[in-house]
């Protein structure tokens, strides 16, 4: 069964206060091995994040006093944080995150747009309650493959053929899944790879399936009987 964020995240991540200072969030950062911290305000709703970005503007030597009449709202932005000693003025705020209930592939769509190495996760009150990283999202491809095999039998091929006696043989090695045989109609090919697809730790598809009836109603809906594309 596919899992959500909820069940891969760190729960209860380490967190900072808004007023928290420069040290001691350098401190928390060395401490646990970690390259950002949320900040989170007196009731521990999400407010922003604080980074070794952040932070290490501190060195780039920019001056504390206003800048140029027409400076850039970037430079601006680092003048300002350069010139911080507490959380709040040197997070990024707003901040993206991602519920518990959403799914992996949510959460990676999220960290590849935005360019993020981890979300904080929110309750329904924008509090915080666990983060979740790239790492995480990677285990997911370590399962063993006797594992992604058996799902994919019992989650995409059984009950779309429980009846049917298939003749329709799962292969998976290194998490990709090799499916053949044959089936009654083209449509049912179509559910059984697109269920497999979705099986957790599935790197990819290979669709060898055949047919014995061509019953789509329309053109493009499914791929390929014994890789030839299915349109």
């Amino acid at each position: 069964m596919r899992r959500n964020v909820g069940q891969l995240m760190t729960a209860d991540p380490v967190r900072v206060r808004m007023g928290t200072p420069f040290k001691e969030i350098v401190r928390l950062m060395r401490e646990h091995g970690i390259s950002g911290l949320p900040v989170v305000d007196e009731v521990g709703t999400l407010v922003g994040v604080v980074s070794e970005g952040d932070l290490i503007l501190k060195e780039t030597g920019e001056p504390e006093t206003a800048g140029p009449l027409f400076e850039s709202r970037r430079r601006r932005v680092h003048r300002l944080k350069a010139a911080s000693a507490v959380a709040a003025d040197l997070m990024t705020s707003p901040v993206r995150s991602v519920g518990p209930l959403a799914t992996i592939g949510e959460a990676a769509r999220l960290m590849t747009d935005y360019n993020v190495k981890r979300l904080p996760v929110v309750d329904s009150a924008a509090r915080l309650i666990g983060v979740i990283s790239r790492s995480d999202l990677l285990d997911v491809f370590l399962r063993d493959d006797g594992e992604i095999r058996q799902e994919v039998v019992e989650r995409a091929v059984m009950p779309e053929l429980r009846a049917e006696h298939p003749d329709v043989r799962v292969d998976v090695r290194d998490g990709v899944v090799t499916l053949t045989g044959t089936v009654k109609a083209r449509s049912t090919a179509g559910v059984i790879v697109d269920a497999a697809e979705r099986v957790e730790g599935v790197v990819r598809v290979i669709d060898l399936l055949e047919w014995q009836a061509d019953d789509a109603v329309s053109v493009g809906a499914f791929v390929s009987p014994a890789g030839i594309p299915r349109w």
